[in-house]
């Protein structure tokens, strides 16, 4: 992506159309096979066979010159809402094809085994004070799709997932609010090779519950220049609500620049990064950190960043364990924010099912001037890229999560950036670089608490690289039951990148997470 705005590209993106399946149980014999993943597998695989099909069905004009307040008055109708039986725990509802949601994507019932379209019907709209003077066409399609179920209270029915735009996805637990997004598949991110592609869904198959107890099961096929994909999302709402992800890629070429499981985000200012230090609020962002399972079992914590430039940082791993951007600053008093609830923004953890085999964790953190914008990026890339012939099998768990309790060690809580120099001291002259800073690292929870008295027997355990370590030291915060780290960190030259790595240690063993951050001498 080569601009910080890819919360537009989430609300602008729609899938593109394609034509409606035929019921995937109309096969030859008395008894067809029922659909399911198979089914969709094998239409991604014909369909990578065959060269991307450029076509945009345009929208009728009335539609097209719709703006973003006028396409959003039109609204499904609840009562209309399918998978509405008695015994079932979910309603599906229908987002209507306008704005920038130019290509409909195709929606399917999958009722005991048998697929059947849902055909595009103007009453199952309110338009509100949106004006459409002529009759639409029965074949128009939606933009995307979303599920309602009793998330918060047994009695009310609140939104659990919305698909809608290219292959983007969001989902809540209980309690929480929209925030970050998870992506079906992204490819070449960082732009290498021109403007980012985005692969898009073009059709979903909704299954019906068979009980009330039974999670939600949807299909879906992608499609891009590059691939065509099959994927079914199983989707269990709790507290932690959860996203199974069963993925099969089907390359037309080869590609270097896969991304898998792709999370975006949103970093503006924090506690690390006070560039907007006029506004009241002390932090703006839907994520602080990226965390780590590495396959090894280390467990890694980087602070997001709002840099002056686009920054890319790869994290080398194998089989790893997990990765997530996480929400770790939880209370209202962080933001001040009494409309976004920042500090309700779901964390999204994602958790490999098999060997992901080598590759790495990728990072992409891009400049932004407002806190609307999606400026950070997290993907999984394997070392080995896709070719065509060798379909890429992945499984894999997104967990939406509220609280913060993956692994048994201290974690970070907070991270600050000062110069080095004592509280009170003259601060040294800003006309020249800025070539030593101090790191001040708060770390929680795990065993801490048992050191609080003597933490002389806990060692602060640093590295960077460039650069070199001046000096370190470790003092009780008793306000978070922790320990405070202090890092000075020298660097040669003004421009040098410095990888900062800091863990505590005692007796040889961890007791923390390692903080990770990357630090541009200025």
């Amino acid at each position: 992506m080569t601009e910080p705005s890819r919360r537009a590209i989430v609300t602008g993106l729609a899938a593109a159309a394609f034509a409606p399946s035929p019921p995937a149980s109309s096969g030859e014999g008395r008894n067809p096979k029922p659909f399911g993943f198979e089914a969709v597998e094998a239409r991604a695989r014909e369909l990578a066979a065959a060269p991307f099909d450029l076509r945009e069905p345009a929208l009728p004009p009335q539609l097209a010159k719709l703006d973003y307040d006028a396409w959003r008055d039109i609204r499904f109708k609840p009562d209309k809402a399918f998978l509405n039986a008695a015994d079932s725990p979910y309603r599906l509802q229908l987002f209507h094809p306008g704005f920038l949601f130019k290509r409909p994507v195709t929606v399917n019932l999958v009722r005991r085994g048998v697929a059947t379209p849902i055909p595009y019907q103007a009453s199952l709209f309110d338009f509100g004070r949106t004006k459409i003077e002529k009759p639409l066409p029965v074949d128009l399609g939606f933009a995307g799709l979303r599920i309602h179920t009793n998330l918060n209270k047994p009695n009310l029915l609140d939104e659990l997932i919305v698909f809608l735009g290219a292959s983007y996805y969001r989902f809540l637990g209980r309690d929480q609010l929209y925030g970050l997004s998870a992506r079906g598949l992204a490819i070449d991110v960082e732009g290498s090779a021109g403007a980012e592609e985005f692969p898009f869904f073009r059709e979903f198959w909704v299954e019906t519950p068979e009980a009330r107890s039974d999670p939600l099961v949807l299909h879906a096929l992608l499609d891009s220049p590059s691939l065509a994909g099959a994927y079914t999302f199983t989707v269990r709402p709790g507290e932690e609500s959860s996203v199974s992800v069963r993925a099969s890629l089907h390359p037309r070429r080869e590609i270097a620049t896969i991304s898998l499981a792709p999370l975006t985000s949103m970093y503006f200012i924090g506690e690390n990064d006070r560039q907007a230090s006029d506004d009241y609020r002390p932090e703006l962002h839907d994520s602080d950190g990226l965390l780590m399972a590495a396959g090894t079992g280390e467990w890694l914590w980087r602070p997001l960043d709002n840099p002056r430039a686009r920054r890319i940082s790869s994290f080398a791993d194998s089989n790893p364990k997990g990765f997530g951007l996480l929400q770790r600053d939880r209370s209202f008093e962080d933001y001040q924010d009494l409309e976004a609830s920042y500090h309700r923004r779901p964390s999204y953890f994602v958790e490999p099912e098999g060997a992901w085999g080598e590759g790495s964790v990728m990072l992409m953190e891009l400049p932004t001037d407002n806190e609307t914008a999606d400026n950070v990026v997290a993907f999984w890339r394997p070392k080995a890229p896709a070719r065509p012939g060798e379909p890429v099998r992945i499984a894999y768990r997104v967990r939406a999560m509220g609280r913060d309790d993956l692994h048994r060690n201290a974690r970070v809580a907070n991270t600050y950036v000062v110069g080095a120099a004592a509280s009170g001291a003259a601060r040294a002259s800003e006309a020249g670089p800025a070539l030593t800073r101090r790191f001040l690292v708060d770390f929680t929870g795990g065993d801490l608490a048992y050191w609080l008295p003597e933490p002389g027997g806990v060692e602060v355990v640093a590295t960077a690289s460039p650069g070199r370590i001046v000096a370190t030291s470790l003092v009780p915060n008793p306000h978070i039951k922790g320990l405070r780290a202090a890092i000075d960190v020298r660097c040669e030259a003004a421009g040098d990148a410095s990888e900062l790595r800091v863990f505590l240690r005692s007796g040889g063993h961890a007791l923390s997470e390692t903080w990770t951050y990357t630090w541009v001498a200025a």
